[in-house]
């Protein structure tokens, strides 16, 4: 018997990698002539590198660069030599982690810190980066990411402008004479997990705007100057960035990320899922064990499970959930196509009990389906 295990984490509680060990060391124990296969998956937030890691087989690259606000800081990356792959994670360098809660302010960050661990990566050899751009504390559409690239952003007066958010109006050209011309050659994916176009009601500004610091007024000032840098960009690049799906993730990094590094917007899960070359090694399995903390209506929009499912059910594999709590009826889990399913928290005492020591009780769990499986044999 052939059992993959390829959870997502339990936020808080469990990374993948620790679900992966917990569920092989049970199913070893009972079924010791099993073939067990370890994937751990992420979707591009947290915990991403490491799994990232997993398959790279890098080691991390510590880098100065500026935070936000432009102080040196301190940043890593993942960088495999053998495969001239690295992985970065935007929130290392501009992201809100570096900041305290009254430092938030959109308007007044920047994405240059970024630039500068690409940069850091193309200067070591990489000749692929993948891009995580979660967890950013700015909203500048990338332009501090491009400015550490060569790229110059210029006012009506022929000047640079400072690369933050609330200059992005005063841009009048680009100069791109001076661009790192390695940059194209590097092949760059972009993990990006949202699709929400780059201005308007529904665009960086406004939907992540006030959760980086910034007030209605300045959520004004940000979605006029990115209208009007789009303006911009559709002059010079020939592209209407509100076409673009996830344009507007991460502050206008998405869009950046497609003109700038002429990168490949995908899905988190979808990126993780090549890297672990998912689709060869699910051959022949029986069951594939995933799992994340909790199971609900999202669970149907990209997240980890339903991109095992997309793959499962054309390969006619069966697909056991074990999660934290599942929030969608029984159903629905049917018709999705699950045909086993436990709940850490119907193990526990209460929701505390379930995350202090989800080891134990997801050891139980694993140990439940064994015997499932073996009633059915």
């Amino acid at each position: 018997m052939k059992i993959v295990i390829a959870p997502d984490k339990f936020k808080n509680s469990l990374t993948s990698l620790e679900f992966c060990s917990i569920v092989e060391k049970q199913i070893k124990a009972d079924l010791p002539n099993a073939t067990v296969v370890k994937l751990p998956l992420a979707d591009g937030g947290d915990g991403t590198i490491d799994i990232v890691n997993y398959y790279l087989k890098g080691k991390t690259i510590n880098a100065k660069v500026s935070n936000p606000f432009f102080t040196a800081v301190n940043a890593s990356y993942v960088y495999a030599i053998k495969t001239k792959t690295a992985f970065i994670e935007m929130a290392e360098a501009s992201g809100l982690k570096l900041l305290e809660k009254t430092q938030f302010d959109c308007k007044n960050t920047s994405t240059y810190g970024t630039g500068e661990l690409i940069l850091d990566a193309i200067n070591k050899g990489a000749t692929k980066i993948i891009l995580g751009i979660g967890g950013s504390a700015t909203n500048d559409c990338g332009i501090g990411m491009a400015t550490a690239l060569g790229y110059r952003f210029l006012d009506k007066n022929n000047d640079a402008v400072h690369p933050i958010g609330a200059n992005l109006s005063a841009i009048k050209a680009i100069d791109l004479s001076k661009v790192e011309p390695k940059i194209f050659e590097v092949d760059f994916k972009i993990a990006c997990d949202v699709t929400n176009p780059l201005y308007g009601k529904n665009g960086a500004a406004y939907v992540y705007g006030p959760q980086k610091g910034a007030t209605h007024k300045d959520v004004l000032l940000l979605n006029k100057g990115l209208k009007d840098f789009s303006k911009l960009i559709s002059l010079i690049f020939n592209i209407d960035p509100q076409s673009i799906p996830g344009s507007g993730a991460a502050g206008g990094m998405g869009i950046a990320s497609k003109i700038f590094l002429k990168g490949h917007l995908q899905s988190g899960n979808k990126l993780i899922k090549q890297l672990s070359n998912f689709e060869t090694q699910i051959i022949d399995a029986d069951w594939i064990i995933t799992g994340e903390g909790k199971l609900d209506s999202q669970t149907l929009s990209g997240k980890t499970i339903q991109g095992i499912l997309d793959v499962s059910l054309v390969k006619n594999i069966k697909v056991a959930a074990f999660c934290g709590t599942i929030d969608i009826d029984s159903n629905v889990l049917n018709k999705m196509g699950i045909s086993y399913v436990s709940e850490i928290i119907n193990e526990a005492k209460n929701l505390d009990d379930a995350m202090k020591n989800a080891p134990i009780h997801l050891k139980k769990i694993t140990k439940n389906f064994v015997n499932h499986i073996q009633q059915l044999a």
